[in-house]
């Protein structure tokens, strides 16, 4: 594969409107991370879900990018205005995977935003999808491609890299799988000819953003693919060597990822990354593990806080 063009930014900004944690009293751990004033009128809420507004500089030029949309129809929204933030003025939405606690408040984008938003996501975002777990199955929402037309989504499917942001935001489509401990998550099937078949959830994507003079910034939703092999395909694709932050979910929680959770702390350590952010599915556990192993580089995320990369 040869390398996919990625311009440097200045800086990067990006603010988290879900996640599964709020604390209002949690202090700053360091220099980039951004905590929201105390204000007894503000309420911001938690969910099991992730979203986060990706504001990129570069030069005089900004550009806001929306990665996924949280589990219900109003956190975001809800969030956003709390914030501050005008979700009519995002650029494009890029979805990490199709599953629906990434997708419930795709309408509040869409809706009312008076012209088409690109929606970029991968095909299998679509697919017919069930857990077939310990205690039985149960099928997952299924994105509406029809609806979502209709409520003013662009879409474009894409399953290998492309960029976003006059091309200082990198989606980095369909990951390769080479760990030999990231397995995707077990009991998950996908409906496709004809039948319920393993789901290798072939359409889990990261963002990247070259800050310039620092790394790469490496934004997951969930990490089906495995955060690792997200960082090592983010720098392949790139030709950048060092990584400067990795953020979002790395979906290490619960009994079935407990042996994945050492190897991938050490995984990261060896990447050593000047920041990690672990958030959504990673768990309490895993969570932990990294502020041991990695003291003064992993920070304890809360809903609205946002991480600052660049441009001292």
């Amino acid at each position: 594969m040869t390398e996919h063009l990625l311009k440097p930014a200045d800086r990067v900004e990006v603010t988290v409107l879900v996640d599964n944690y709020i604390d209002i009293f949690v202090p700053p751990a360091t220099a980039v991370d951004r905590r929201l004033p105390f204000a007894p009128d503000r309420q911001i809420m938690a969910e099991h879900g992730f979203s986060c507004l990706v504001r990129v500089v570069a030069g005089k030029k900004e550009h806001t990018v929306l990665l996924d949309t949280g589990l219900s129809r109003d956190c975001m929204a809800w969030n956003a205005r709390q914030l501050g933030v005008d979700l009519h003025a995002v650029e494009a939405v890029v979805l990490s995977h199709g599953h629906f606690d990434h997708t419930g408040g795709l309408s509040a984008v869409f809706c009312g935003a008076g012209r088409q938003v690109p929606l970029v996501v991968h095909p299998d975002a679509f697919l017919r999808r069930r857990m077939n777990g310990p205690k039985g199955i149960a099928e997952l929402p299924r994105l509406d491609a029809v609806g979502l037309k209709k409520a003013g989504a662009d879409i474009l499917q894409r399953e290998g890299p492309s960029t976003l942001a006059a091309g200082h935001l990198l989606v980095t489509g369909e990951v390769e799988r080479k760990t030999s401990f990231e397995k995707g998550m077990p009991g998950m099937e996908m409906f496709t000819d004809g039948a319920w078949v393993p789901d290798p959830i072939r359409d889990d994507q990261a963002i990247v953003i070259h800050v310039k003079d620092k790394g790469l910034v490496v934004v997951s939703g969930c990490a089906h693919a495995g955060i690792v092999n997200m960082v090592e395909y983010a720098k392949k694709i790139t030709g950048t060597g060092h990584v400067h932050a990795v953020l979002g979910g790395f979906h290490l929680t619960g009994p079935a990822f407990a042996k994945v959770v050492p190897p991938t702390v050490d995984a990261v350590k060896t990447i050593d990354p000047e920041y990690v952010v672990p958030m959504h599915c990673t768990g309490w556990d895993a969570i932990n593990r990294f502020m041991a192993a990695m003291p003064g580089k992993c920070i304890l995320n809360t809903v609205g806080t946002t991480y600052v990369f660049g441009g001292e």
